[in-house]
């Protein structure tokens, strides 16, 4: 297989003329065609182009004599395939649990099941159907269930985002591959394999994660919603059994943590059964929202459509500021799982569609900042969602950029795409000092790569703390934690960011598990 490397000015795919031009082949000498990615090269504002990196399968001899014409720049290239570990020699007395459905714990569990082990999938939150109505109840009349809501069931938070797919980790064992695959199998489009910038859209992921929950159950596994993990029974260093809404305790050899990073009282929980964890960084800041159409025109001259983009700043103070989750055409939603706390995420669905790109823009901060205590990062967090809630008296608190910046409120009625009720108020008076002077900095710097990100005076939403965990479970090179039996994984125990790299740490967790056992 040869892989081909061509340019097209415009967005149709018609590429396979264009291969056959530049191989100087006829299409009856290709075996296979396909896509490996697509990506978009906008470097010279008046050249936009995308870029295919095409794989194309010919006659070996026709291939090997297609390599040794040097202008082509031509790539043999192998097939990424994803390969399972073989089984290990311990018999598993009881079958793995494992805690949290979100893409961490969810694709622990199919690999697992795909391997015969049976697992038992728990999550505090519902199943999604029901999950969709409870979020959607909150978001329309303020009412809020701390155990099933944004953060919280079938899916994890990651149900109510963008759904994006895109990470930065290296994958020579094509586990992202196999993620992908999965998704496609169960309704994502296809083209999550080759896209710049992939995603699943909120409304897709409502009917992809579901099917592949029915998958699991088919190959053995069971789900349990409204289900919450209350203790945790250690002996001699191992774990023996937990203890599911403080009434059924369950045998339990292997334990995954797959608890995502807003599940603050199982941190406690884990604390006080002597599981190790540590402080990490985090980020924290605002939600910014521009006008879509603003973002396309400044990055791509109109001549791409919802635009992305991702930006970065080290301030004079050495703070690192930068956007995060950015959503094309999406929408800003409060994202609370506790009561009177306020936090704001953002999420678009498969088309975005709305009229706003929005993006969280955080900045950096660390022990420095809140203290070397186990726990001040949280309390941290905990705080700024507190002062949102009490400033916004339970609605999201917004503000004009330029009055963020001359510290004064403006009511001014906005069409912006915002889920959840708000109200105009001064976010200075909640954000550290530190963060809000990072934030104005940042955004000024940030004008200057795409004009009007700031001089637009686009609208702020408070608070954005979740961007990741303030804590991360220690486990060793075979992902297991000091507790034997028990293996952290995904953004909620320090070892991801996102939908992919969660689902991937999920995926090598159960590997782990694999290779020593067998059930």
């Amino acid at each position: 297989m040869l892989r081909v490397e061509i340019n097209l000015k415009v967005d149709n795919d018609n590429y396979q003329e264009e291969v056959l031009k530049l191989l100087k082949v006829k299409a009856s000498d290709i075996k296979t065609m396909s896509i490996n990615k697509k990506s978009i090269d906008a470097r010279r504002r008046d050249e936009i182009h995308y870029h295919y990196s095409i794989d194309v399968e010919l006659d070996l001899k026709v291939e090997e004599k297609l390599l040794k014409n040097k202008k082509l720049k031509l790539k043999k290239v192998v097939k990424e395939e994803y390969k399972l570990p073989n089984s290990g020699t311990i018999k598993l007395s009881n079958r793995p649990v494992i805690v949290g459905s979100g893409p961490a714990g969810l694709f622990a569990a199919y690999i697992l099941a795909s391997k015969g082990f049976k697992p038992l999938v728990i999550d505090r939150g519902e199943e999604m159907t029901k999950r969709v109505k409870t979020v959607n109840t909150f978001l329309e009349k303020g009412t809020l269930n701390e155990e099933s809501n944004v953060s919280f069931g079938e899916g994890g938070a990651g149900t109510f985002s963008d759904g994006k797919l895109k990470t930065m980790i290296r994958d020579k064992e094509h586990r992202g591959k196999k993620v992908f695959d999965i998704f496609i199998e169960n309704g994502a489009n296809s083209d999550i394999l080759y896209l710049q910038h992939p995603h699943l859209g909120t409304d897709k992921l409502k009917e992809i994660i579901p099917s592949i929950r029915n998958k699991i159950i088919k190959m053995g596994g069971e789900f349990r919603f409204s289900t919450k993990l209350t203790d945790i029974k250690v002996k001699d260093a191992k774990v023996v059994s937990v203890t599911l809404n403080d009434k059924e305790t369950v045998p339990c050899d292997v334990l995954v943590l797959a608890i995502g990073h807003s599940a603050r009282d199982t941190f406690h929980l884990l604390d006080n059964v002597g599981l190790k964890m540590e402080s990490k960084p985090f980020a924290v800041g605002v939600r910014v929202m521009h006008y879509q159409e603003m973002i396309d025109r400044e990055q791509y001259q109109n001549k791409i459509k919802k635009a992305p983009y991702k930006l970065t700043y080290q301030t004079k103070e050495h703070r690192g500021v930068y956007s995060f989750c950015m959503c094309p055409g999406g929408y800003v939603l409060n994202a609370t799982n506790l009561n009177n706390h306020l936090v704001v995420n953002g999420m678009s669905n498969y088309l975005r569609d709305s009229n706003t790109a929005n993006s969280a823009i955080i900045v950096t901060v660390s022990k420095k900042d809140y203290g070397d205590e186990l726990f001040a990062g949280v309390t941290y967090q905990e705080e700024l969602e507190k002062a949102a809630f009490r400033l916004g008296k339970g609605k999201i608190p917004v503000e004009y950029y330029q009055d963020f910046v001359d510290k004064k409120i403006t009511k001014k009625e906005t069409d912006f795409a915002i889920m959840g009720d708000y109200t105009f108020a001064d976010l200075n008076s909640i954000l550290p000092g530190c963060v809000s002077s990072s934030l104005k900095e940042a955004m000024e710097e940030f004008n200057k790569k795409i004009k009007g990100f700031s001089d637009s005076n686009p609208l702020l939403a408070g608070v954005e703390t979740r961007t990741s965990s303030p804590l991360r479970i220690v486990r060793d090179d075979l992902l297991e934690s000091n507790i034997k039996g028990i293996y952290p994984c995904g953004e909620g125990s320090g070892y991801a960011g996102g939908i992919t790299s969660s689902a991937i740490d999920g995926i090598k967790v159960a590997e782990e598990i694999i290779k020593k056992y067998y059930y």
